[in-house]
């Protein structure tokens, strides 16, 4: 095991670091066990962290780090029941490569795949889908080392009541060390993305949504344009029509990486361009169709670097808020360059889920990191979300703490009563999840 005395650290917004730390790259549950008993004997507090795609604190150590990038292989894959177990830092994108070749995938999956599976379950990473829930609804199973160096195996059958809010637990109830996710025999999706009129898209986002599988929408600030984006699930057996290596490279890297990180750079150094900016990159993109696997599909690479903020609504409040998120951005002088993201998600179960007991719509924005307008587009939204009990992804920029999310989140006192159980002193605690959740019982007087 691996141990940097003095290590530093940034997110991949670098708008998080910490410098000073010691970074720990343990391998095997037995290391990370060994690595969280040693920080606890010596005082000092750990977290886990995966890719630092996260926008928040929530990674940020207070003295040790414990990075899982050797802790990273495939375990088991049973493909007549579809159980996969994976070691908590197997990146998203190596999972959906060796799922592919074994015949499976994940039933869902955001827009982004450079996320450790462990940081996407435990911050509440999801998709979009009117029947389909986040990533940590897929979970069957877990490992987890506890803040004593225990190692506890959860699931419906074990540890019921741990498995049922470590799922999605922030890396507050211990750290993941494997996952067991439920797959499902590969499949293909039709992809129909197209530009609409702002009100057109508006009119026919509940109808697209409730009619195909995958539907979201990003507006551009400044302009009445979105981009549509609906996915239909077909059978891989039915043959794939992929887009051509050229159109894939212009749309997906070219134009909205190259072209669109260009306009984005040109818009911080001079503020003026950035809403003519806005109209150029809304009719730059044209329509598509294709069919391709379904990670293919689902997945966006993303090179240009932001800051983000997204809400989890009730579902039949996400199209209000948006339409009143449109006039305050109309009625602002801000300077908006980044497209906002609607998506929508079925209720489940989980406690602290931002979907937990609600079909739910999510309203993402995003800015350049330094943006003048950060702060004040930032708590536009939230006021706009407060208004219909709005609750902050956890890897996303937000304010809120603990006195707000406990009116938000029905078990929230479970899951605190549960973090306090496990680890009275905090040593997997930080600032960031002191505000949250309240700081540990024995850390507080």
């Amino acid at each position: 095991m691996g141990v940097t005395a003095a290590g530093g650290w940034t997110n991949w917004a670098g708008n998080q670091r910490a410098t000073g730390i010691q970074v720990v790259h343990p391998r095997g549950t037995g290391e990370i066990a060994d690595a969280v008993t040693r920080a606890a004997a010596q005082g000092h507090g750990i977290r886990p962290i995966g890719s630092g795609h996260s926008f928040t604190a929530i990674g940020r150590p207070r003295d040790v780090q414990l990075r899982l990038d050797r802790h990273d292989r495939l375990l088991a894959v049973d493909r007549e029941s579809g159980l996969v177990t994976v070691e908590s830092g197997m990146p998203l994108h190596r999972l959906n490569q060796l799922l592919d070749a074994e015949g499976l995938a994940l039933t869902n999956l955001g827009d982004i795949d450079r996320q450790t599976v462990a940081g996407a379950v435990s911050t509440g990473t999801h998709g979009t889908g009117e029947a389909f829930g986040g990533l940590a609804t897929q979970l069957r199973a877990l490992e987890l080392v506890t803040a004593a160096g225990q190692v506890l195996a959860c699931s419906a059958d074990e540890n019921a009541d741990l498995f049922e809010h470590a799922r999605l637990g922030l890396g507050a109830l211990g750290v993941l060390s494997s996952v067991t996710l439920q797959t499902v025999p590969s499949f293909a999706l039709h992809a129909h993305e197209y530009p609409a009129p702002l009100d057109e898209t508006l009119a026919r986002f509940d109808e697209l949504s409730a009619g195909h599988d995958h539907v979201e929408f990003y507006w551009f600030p400044h302009t009445r344009a979105t981009n549509v984006k609906v996915n239909t699930r077909v059978p891989v057996e039915a043959g794939l029509a992929p887009l051509s290596r050229l159109r894939g490279w212009w749309d997906d890297d070219f134009l909205s990486n190259t072209v669109f990180g260009g306009l984005v750079a040109t818009g911080r150094r001079v503020p003026a361009v950035v809403r003519p900016a806005a109209r150029v990159a809304a009719a730059a993109l044209g329509s598509r169709e294709f069919t391709d696997v379904s990670h293919r599909v689902f997945v966006t690479p993303r090179r240009v670097r932001f800051v983000e903020m997204e809400y989890a609504v009730p579902r039949d409040a996400l199209l209000p808020l948006l339409t009143e998120l449109v006039a305050a951005v109309e009625a602002s002088d801000w300077r908006i360059a980044v497209p906002v993201e609607v998506r929508t998600a079925a209720a489940d179960d989980i406690g602290l889920s931002t979907a937990s007991g609600r079909d739910t719509g999510y309203v993402a924005i995003h800015v350049p990191p330094g943006s003048p307008d950060q702060a004040a587009y930032l708590s536009t939204l939230e006021r706009l979300a407060a208004q219909v009990g709005g609750r902050p992804h956890w890897g996303k920029l937000h304010s809120l703490t603990a006195s707000e999310l406990r009116a938000l989140y029905p078990r929230f006192d479970d899951f605190v009563a549960l973090r306090d159980r496990l680890d009275p002193t905090g040593v997997l605690a930080n600032d960031h999840l002191d505000l949250l959740l309240g700081p540990p019982p024995e850390t507080s007087g």
